[in-house]
């Protein structure tokens, strides 16, 4: 059975914003009533990190600034050169209903579907130790996305009576791709997966206002980014 999903592109946004507007899909997914998806980029080099992680852990780690608490858990996320995306269910939503191990293996399927419609082959880790733990991107959690056996997708998420939120983080292969065009393969990817047909969304009314809000009085905040 076909059904629509909301697609929005945001193209490259503050680091602040682009936490807060995920969080706001997350808070007004109900209300918005299907699920969306969010590509994005960011207007300077920044890095994320995971709700519960130490500010100053992740200071000593990398010399990317600003550093950015995220909504999610995880670990350290550069953002210099990273594609992003986010997803946003709703509760009524079979995807909200899945053990976190399950959604975090969905996503990860699709990317490599969406790789595979670029001919580039991927597979989904069994999982390995990690030389530090803490960083995304050293080493491997199960599902997370690999290349010739390096990572190049890992994601975190988060689960609120509101919503389901999953963020997720692209470190392309060093070959020659194009964003826009892994954009596409993911869309296609779930259009014949899973039968969705994309609607444009757009960021007004209500979801601008909480998106808008999280920005002043949280994700800008060294209140909040250096609250652990």
């Amino acid at each position: 059975m076909k059904t629509n999903w909301y697609l929005l592109q945001s193209g490259p946004c503050a680091y602040d914003y682009n936490m807060a507007l995920d969080e706001a899909l997350m808070d007004c997914a109900s209300e918005i009533g299907a699920p969306v998806l969010r590509f994005y980029g960011w207007t300077e080099p920044a890095a994320s990190f995971g709700y519960s992680q130490h500010y100053a852990e992740i200071e000593r780690a990398t010399m990317l600034r600003p550093l950015v608490r995220r909504p999610t858990g995880g670990g350290l996320v550069p953002h210099d050169s990273d594609w992003t995306y986010s997803l946003a269910f709703p509760p009524e939503h079979f995807w909200y209903q899945l053990k976190a191990i399950e959604s975090y293996e969905r996503v990860h399927e699709w990317i490599r579907d969406a790789f595979a419609r670029m001919k580039v082959e991927t597979t989904l880790s069994p999982g390995t130790p990690k030389a530090l733990p803490g960083q995304c991107f050293i080493g491997s959690e199960k599902f997370d996305v690999l290349w010739f056996g390096k990572k190049i997708a890992g994601a975190a998420q988060r689960r609120s009576r509101k919503g389901l939120l999953i963020q997720g983080s692209i470190q392309p292969p060093p070959i020659s791709l194009a964003r826009m065009e892994w954009q596409t393969a993911m869309c296609q990817a779930a259009h014949e997966k899973y039968e969705v047909d994309w609607v444009p969304l757009l960021v007004e009314g209500r979801l601008a206002d909480v998106a808008e809000g999280l920005r002043a009085s949280k994700y800008s905040q060294d209140s909040f980014n250096k609250s652990r």
